[in-house]
């Protein structure tokens, strides 16, 4: 009987070896934790996995792509051709003296998430401001914390920027008073022309409208001026909505540019947010109804308020109070609650 028992466990040990239990326990485990990932958060985690494989061959076409320019600069010479590098194009923008703020001093409030997504849109900014025809006086202050501690991880580079000015101290410490104008949704003054003289501050927090009011009120302690852009007066945009710093950043070089508001705005809305001109929201199309991503409002800034701060929730599917919240959410300092946005 002994023999007939150790007969029986030998094949069921194989069995094991070969997988049949094991494996079906991990395919237990594997589906048991992708039930519990939503549809999002799964393709999230795909595309996180196909970047990282790709990873490789992108840095193989990066060095392809540098090769052939740089052979292509040498023909050109060889060709006598003059060669127009982009730094060329740069030099012939026309710089702005409107000064630019994005006020990081709102670490302490966000978590490390939110923070990253702060980050991200702070090198949109200084991408945009690079290449842009009336690139502006752009300035980062109250830089510290877990905002430069994640810089210095991901982004070592950014001790190498150029033209921009990276403080540690606050805005109002580094700028004087006199010009400051803060981005504010519920700011009851409407921007209609920018001062070039003036220094315009973005309030740098993505905290899912968990802050209302925070930009408006740090204004007022401080006794400086307060605007919102008049984003409600030329769009309109169907459900909450809001944007994001680097969204704000570009309406208002877009804005230097084409000295329009209309166009501004249209240059720089995503389209996924639905945005139309007033007047003509019939021409909306559908599918436009779904809700803002968090990480889309908060990437940006600001979270939309009704005028005088009401409740977005209770707006959030009233068309007719869609025009004034995107005045407040729409950008931190377009019309937008610039406190969530920005400060």
């Amino acid at each position: 009987s002994s023999m007939a028992s150790d007969a029986v466990s030998v094949p069921a040990t194989q069995e094991d070896n070969k997988d049949p239990q094991a494996n079906g326990t991990k395919q237990e485990v594997q589906s048991g934790e992708t039930e519990t990932l939503s549809k999002r958060q799964r393709k999230k985690l795909l595309k996180q996995q196909q970047w990282e494989e790709q990873r490789d061959l992108r840095k193989q076409k990066r060095k392809e792509r540098k090769q052939q320019r740089k052979l292509d600069r040498q023909t050109q010479v060889e060709d006598g051709t003059e060669y127009t590098s982009r730094k060329r194009l740069r030099r012939e923008a026309e710089p702005s003296p409107l000064r630019l703020v994005i006020d990081c001093s709102f670490d302490n409030l966000m978590v490390l998430k939110d923070v990253k997504k702060l980050h991200k849109q702070i090198q949109r900014c200084y991408a945009e401001n690079r290449r842009a025809a009336h690139p502006v006086q752009f300035y980062i202050t109250s830089h510290g914390g877990q905002l430069k501690q994640n810089m210095d991880e991901i982004n070592k580079g950014w001790v190498n920027w150029k033209d921009v000015h990276i403080k540690p101290e606050h805005f109002h410490e580094v700028l004087s008073k006199e010009d400051l104008v803060y981005l504010t949704s519920d700011s009851p003054n409407v921007l209609q022309e920018l001062d070039e003289n003036k220094a315009y501050v973005i309030g740098g927090l993505v905290d899912h409208n968990h802050h209302k009011g925070i930009t408006f009120e740090r204004a007022k302690e401080l006794g400086i001026a307060h605007v919102q852009l008049p984003l409600g007066s030329f769009v309109k945009m169907n459900s909450r909505k809001v944007l994001a710093v680097n969204h704000v950043f570009e309406i208002l070089l877009a804005y230097l540019d084409k000295r329009d508001w209309k166009e501004a705005f249209f240059t720089v809305l995503p389209q996924r947010k639905g945005a139309v001109p007033v007047g003509q929201e019939d021409m909306q199309e559908e599918g436009n109804n779904e809700e803002e991503e968090y990480s889309d409002r908060d990437s940006g800034t600001c979270e939309p308020v009704t005028e005088k701060s009401e409740d977005t929730k209770d707006h959030s599917n009233d068309p007719q109070k869609d025009a004034s919240q995107l005045n407040q959410s729409d950008s931190c300092g377009v019309n937008v609650e610039q406190k969530e946005c920005t400060s």
